[in-house]
């Protein structure tokens, strides 16, 4: 399963709602779940970013709607990488001509 490292930085909203954000986690793991997807890990940071968080998930549309709903609930803006394991780097190494 493609596996996704989302970047994220607090809304106006999300950091005035700063206390919610187990909750808001726990919603966000329930999402993915009911999207068949799984959240490995997730981290709140210090730096250019508020979290991050890496995800697998089945596709970029699964992906895309579980970061749509997250977006349209207002806490949080997201950057979102497609992360590539090992395996898959040999596998495009592999294809060069």
């Amino acid at each position: 399963m493609p596996t996704y490292i989302i970047l994220g930085n607090w809304t106006d909203q999300g950091i005035r709602n700063v206390k919610q954000t187990p909750k808001r986690e726990n919603d966000f793991r329930e999402l993915c779940e009911k999207h068949d997807a799984r959240v490995k890990d997730v981290y709140r940071t210090m730096g250019r970013h508020d979290v991050v968080a890496t995800i697998e998930a089945p596709s970029d549309a699964v992906i895309s709607a579980i970061l749509y709903t997250l977006g349209s609930q207002g806490n949080i803006r997201t950057e979102t990488l497609r992360a590539f394991t090992r395996q898959e780097t040999d596998q495009a190494l592999a294809k060069m001509g």
